[in-house]
This record gives C-alpha cells, structure tokens and sequence, in this order.
C-alpha cells in the first residue's frame, strides 16, 4: 500500500482501515454488472421468427480472468449468435406455392444434437455447462423432437413458402484458460472453438424465394 515517508507516522489502525477500504473498492469493480446478463427469454413466439437469426457475431467479454482462488481451469464464452438449428429428417421441411396458403406438421419425431469443435485441450459438456450458465438455461447438448405442432402460414402472391423446424439455439465461440504458475494468477489460454447448441425452444421457421 505506498505510504510515502511524510505519512510514516501513520497509526497501524489508519493502515488497516485503508486497506480494508481498499479490498472494497477492488471488488466493487471486478463484479459483473447486470446489464451483462444475456437470456433467451427475450423472445416468446416460438414459431416463424422473422429477423431472430443475428447477422454478426455478438462479441463477449473475451478478458482472460484472474482465477487465483477458484478451479485451475474454466472455460468463457466469447461471443454468441442466435440461429435456427434445422432438423433435417423427413417429415419436417416443406415447400409449396406460388402464393396460397400452406399448412405442415411434423410427421416424424426425433433428436437434434448439438456440435462443439476446437482445439486444444477442451471437454465438450464444460462448453455446454458454461453456454448454459452465461448464455441461455435453456441450452442443452440435444433436445428432442415429437411428431406433431401444425402451423399455417399464408405465403406471398408469385413466392413460394419454405418451413423449417429445428430449435431456436446458438452459435458460439469459446475459449478454455488455465491460471498461470506461480505466483502468476491470470488465465493462459489452452484451448479454444466453436458450438452449435440447441435450447428447448422448437417451433417453424419460414421464408420465401421466387422459385
């Protein structure tokens, strides 16, 4: 704590409470902020979300973290994009038109599974635990999908309607850090990749071409 020559004189209960001051301050400015809190539950219509699909990457707090006193290695999320993951089974993905009105259901159920890749030392379900603790609660390694959710959808004059289902999920970037030796507490980065995760929100997406 400097304490010039001219404040040697200082009482050791001065020095305490300065330090203890101090402390304060500095964990005060290490908390994230509420602002940062990020959550799928922005969005309620499960079906046709027209413009979700983020068209840029969202950059994290890609900070490497002092982790003196917490586990030797962690992972951090670095950046997230919303993105419809499809199912790509028969039974559903439909086509109709020009123009009129098209009604589908799933015809078939399944499982839509998510992909984590990278390099380095990593472990796929660390990925998906911190995506799900810093991203969404509701992303989740697969989520499966039952036959059935009819949807109508009223396509444009001379288009012709396209519906996807799949889940609302993410793409995302990450990195895996390990502390430093020694007396050395910042994070060392040994690992880093990219997800696609789903959440267990299903539901149609829907688009048109002109042929």
């Amino acid at each position: 704590m400097g304490i010039d020559s001219r404040r040697a004189v200082t009482g050791a209960a001065t020095a305490l409470l300065l330090c203890f001051v101090t402390a304060g301050a500095a964990a005060a400015e290490d908390g994230p902020s509420d602002g940062t809190a990020m959550s799928a539950d922005q969005t309620t219509d499960v079906n046709d979300r027209q413009g979700w699909e983020d068209s840029t990457d969202q950059p994290l707090n890609e900070k490497a973290p002092t982790m003196c006193d917490t586990p030797s290695t962690w992972y951090r999320i670095t950046s997230k994009k919303a993105y419809h993951i499809p199912s790509w089974w028969n039974g559903t993905k439909y086509k109709d038109g020009p123009g009129g009105t098209m009604t589908v259901s799933v015809t078939t159920g399944g499982t839509i599974s998510g992909d984590v890749t990278g390099t380095g030392e990593f472990v796929a379900k660390g990925v998906i635990f911190e995506a799900k603790a810093s991203v969404s609660v509701k992303i989740g390694a697969s989520v499966s999908v039952s036959a059935g959710h009819t949807y109508s959808r009223a396509i444009g004059r001379n288009k012709y309607g396209h519906l996807q289902y799949g889940s609302w999920g993410y793409k995302l970037t990450w990195k895996r850090y390990r502390s430093g030796s020694g007396s050395n507490c910042g994070g060392v980065e040994i690992g880093h990749g990219s997800a696609t995760l789903p959440t267990s929100e299903t539901g149609w997406k829907y688009w048109e071409t002109s042929s």
